[in-house]
């Protein structure tokens, strides 16, 4: 079975707010089975015009990184982010 990913890309205007957000998030990506498998929070860019930090974490499938995605905890976290940083986040599958 494919694995699921969440990508992210988040231009973080609030660095303090930010630690809140991921102390929000942490526990959510854990509670479905996710995996942090890289956070930089200076990628090294080569096209394109996204900024700031990049996260990707995977999940045992698309529909487990759906499901984190759609959840009431990651909505609250997400809500939260939302006021403090500008993102850019796609799910992906595995192959």
């Amino acid at each position: 079975m494919a694995k699921g990913y969440v990508v992210a890309h988040i231009k973080v205007h609030d660095p303090e707010g930010f630690k809140t957000f991921a102390a929000m998030a942490g526990p959510v990506i854990k509670e479905f089975g996710g995996t942090v498998l890289a956070r930089d929070p200076k990628p090294e860019l080569r096209e394109g015009e996204l900024e700031g930090v990049c996260v990707m974490v995977e999940f045992e499938s698309p529909e487990q990184a759906k499901a984190f995605y759609e959840s009431a905890g990651y909505t609250a976290a997400k809500e939260f982010r939302e006021k403090i940083s500008d993102a850019r986040l796609v799910l992906v599958s595995g192959l």
